[in-house]
């Protein structure tokens, strides 16, 4: 009975690993039995244990789900006369928590499936749960209270539009933990879900409920390639482990031609959002920071030492400034054309 209650619980499982070089005994389950398990006052390690699970101490995952959202609500506000200064500052506060929520639900799910794998890789064998500071079953619970506050908001903030749009990208959640154990593109499931705020943000905004479909979706997969080209140096900073552990990963698949490669999708991304920036009616400024955002891109790739786990984090650290550049493009140009025409 004990060995199919772990089979039902345990991620662990769903891989086969060498126990010669498994330094890691998966924690035990700990069985609350009910009400306690639901009712069991947290102690001050399992609070710290949840921060971390969130990674509200690291904002990055923040940014790349807002900023994609925040660029769409600025092309609305650029190409539609009719929308609002007020209506538009308040959509991009509004998605605040909601992409904080977004970036904590993916976090915690990821932590719940890798767990395992955390433990036998150097940059992550101090995560909550490898550490053992909290039970699986607690983290669960956690996760579980995102849920029902995550799909609270999204019902009662988001448009039917931007709703159902959101919908159809969240089997991802569960899907993109656990594409390493059985395929080397992660960044695509990733990247999937954490731009689709590229159609929310806009059909959020919009007065008549109308929305350019095939100039966000140029946006769209342009914000792919870029999730492609940070995750896939970021992921060589774990290549040795996964080669020891016998998992998949992006950077082994790419391996010395990553940066070729990323080099490529770097300016497939670059060149969509100037499509998509052209369609959109953009003006000057907004080339501008895609030109500044290009440099600081191109110029990171090529200066990155792949065989450096500290060169790759560093690249990877420069991701929301990229967007935060680009952002700035199209809200400098949409309120130079508002201020012109009179309209604020």
């Amino acid at each position: 009975m004990d060995i199919i209650r772990q089979v039902l619980i345990s991620p662990s499982l769903f891989i086969q690993l060498d126990s010669s070089t498994m330094a890691f005994k998966p924690h035990k389950f700990d069985y609350f039995p009910l009400p306690g398990f639901f009712f069991a006052p947290l102690t001050a390690t399992e609070i710290r244990a949840c921060y971390e699970l969130c990674r509200a101490h690291n904002n990055i995952g923040f940014w790349v789900v807002y900023l994609p959202t925040a660029w769409s609500i600025a092309m609305a506000y650029k190409a539609s006369p009719e929308i609002s200064t007020s209506s538009v500052l308040l959509c991009a506060v509004l998605y605040v928590p909601l992409c904080f929520g977004v970036k904590s639900l993916i976090m915690t799910i990821d932590d719940l499936l890798d767990y395992d794998i955390d433990a036998l890789v150097e940059r992550t064998k101090e995560r909550p749960l490898p550490r053992g500071a909290i039970s699986l079953g607690r983290a669960w619970f956690f996760f579980g209270l995102q849920v029902v506050v995550g799909v609270y908001l999204a019902i009662t903030v988001l448009s039917h539009t931007a709703l159902y749009t959101s919908i159809a990208v969240w089997p991802l959640y569960i899907i993109y933990p656990t594409c390493k154990r059985w395929t080397n593109f992660a960044p695509v499931p990733l990247g999937l879900m954490f731009n689709v705020g590229v159609f929310m943000g806009w059909s959020d905004v919009s007065a008549d409920g109308r929305v350019p479909w095939r100039v966000l979706a140029l946006i769209y997969v342009g914000a792919c390639l870029w999730t492609w080209t940070y995750e896939t140096v970021y992921q060589h900073q774990d290549k040795v482990d996964d080669v020891k552990i016998g998992i998949n990963s992006p950077a082994l698949l790419c391996r010395q031609y990553t940066i070729p490669i990323c080099l490529g999708t770097a300016v497939g991304f670059l060149g969509l959002l100037v499509c998509g920036g052209i369609m959109n009616g953009q003006g000057t400024v907004f080339y501008a920071s895609v030109a500044s955002a290009g440099f600081v891109l191109l110029r990171g790739l090529l200066q990155t030492d792949i065989n450096c786990p500290a060169e790759c984090k560093t690249f990877f650290l420069t991701t929301p400034l990229i967007g935060q550049i680009i952002l700035a493009g199209f809200v400098v140009d949409a309120v130079i054309v508002r201020h012109l025409e009179g309209n604020f």
